[in-house]
């Protein structure tokens, strides 16, 4: 049985692509998380079918990629957002990013312009994740995978200028999340991943009500749909920076046994920019491990042998059908030829393993 493989989210855009990107900025996310919503706010205000015309090319150009490279389930590369986060949160109400407040987060790690929460979260009543589910869809017969910002990483990620109560935030959020989840499935999408990398930065916040939250938004879907989530331990800020500050890498182990007994039937975990100990895996009795076996900051290739030697040390700790293989995060970071180099060695490695 050959081991299937994934990406996790971002693809590298290409140029042509009418938004900028926090990724491909100078500096990194520190410093211009907050000029980029800016411009990209002014540009989505005069968005045209022109501009979709060049979504729906780099969208195809991401699926196409990841297939020709082998990859089982692609995702739609993200093509359309600034970043993860915030592309989701434009099409909710309570957010203003018109008038965007200064945080430090991430430990710390950078201080940023954000989005401000000025009023209570609810959608704003109209979809758009199974419009690019449908884009993508169109460019291959994988099943394609959507992603979506979890409630915790939200939080992380805006200026709550609103909420006294952080649980109730969290929960309005998950509601919100839930009503184009559920909309997205009907489109038929059987592969909906929601990003928590803020989970490794707060255990006790995770534990409280963040496993809760994901139970939330992912509640009323069908069986068929794939129930994933990603957490991973942090970005840097820019290529081949060995010094960012990441997430306590033992916070895997310390959150396994709550999110094996939830509702998630996959996890994604990076193991390439850190190796784990893994008997981290044995922790997960029932849910699928989705295992970062490259790195996404780093320009060094991986060579195919050693993505199998690790693969197959994972598989003395795991069930083979319930590992996958996939980079540790989104590959936005490594530009097109790395990204495409290293998806190639992943997905050759899976099928030697």
């Amino acid at each position: 049985m050959t081991i299937q493989t994934t990406c996790i989210g971002a693809y590298p855009k290409p140029d042509y692509v009418p938004i900028i990107d926090w990724f491909g900025q100078t500096g990194g996310l520190a410093g211009a998380g907050g000029e980029v919503t800016r411009q990209v706010s002014k540009v989505l205000g005069t968005n045209s079918d022109a501009s979709e015309q060049l979504f729906v090319r780099a969208t195809g150009r991401a699926i196409m990629d990841q297939v020709d490279a082998g990859i089982n389930v692609p995702t739609d590369g993200e093509q359309r957002r600034e970043n993860y986060i915030h592309y989701h949160c434009r099409h909710l109400k309570g957010f203003d990013f018109e008038n965007l407040t200064a945080t430090t987060l991430r430990d710390g790690a950078y201080t940023t312009d954000l989005p401000t929460i000025s009023g209570p979260v609810s959608p704003d009543g109209s979809h758009f994740l199974d419009h690019d589910f449908t884009v993508a869809s169109q460019f291959t017969q994988q099943p394609v995978k959507i992603t979506v910002p979890g409630p915790l990483t939200i939080m992380d990620t805006t200026a709550n200028r609103y909420y006294d109560d952080e649980k109730q935030f969290a929960f309005d959020l998950a509601e919100a999340l839930n009503f184009e989840i559920l909309a997205l499935a009907r489109a038929g999408c059987r592969n909906i991943q929601i990003d928590e990398p803020v989970f490794a930065r707060n255990i006790s916040r995770a534990l409280d009500f963040g496993i809760e939250c994901l139970e939330r938004c992912f509640h009323g879907l069908p069986a068929e749909v794939a129930r994933i989530m990603h957490m991973c331990c942090g970005y840097p800020q820019k290529l081949d920076d060995r010094h960012y500050k990441k997430a306590d890498q033992s916070a895997y182990s310390d959150l396994a046994t709550a999110i094996d007994v939830s509702c998630v039937d996959q996890v994604s975990i990076e193991d390439a920019h850190r190796h784990n100990d893994l008997a981290l895996l044995e922790k997960f009795e029932r849910t699928t491990v989705i295992f970062g076996a490259v790195a996404i900051a780093d320009s060094q290739v991986e060579p195919v042998e050693q993505i199998v030697a690790r693969l197959r040390q994972a598989l003395c700790h795991i069930d083979r059908d319930r590992l996958m293989a996939a980079p540790d995060c989104g590959l936005a970071m490594l530009g097109r030829d790395l990204a495409m180099q290293k998806l190639k060695n992943l997905c050759a490695a899976a099928k030697l393993v």
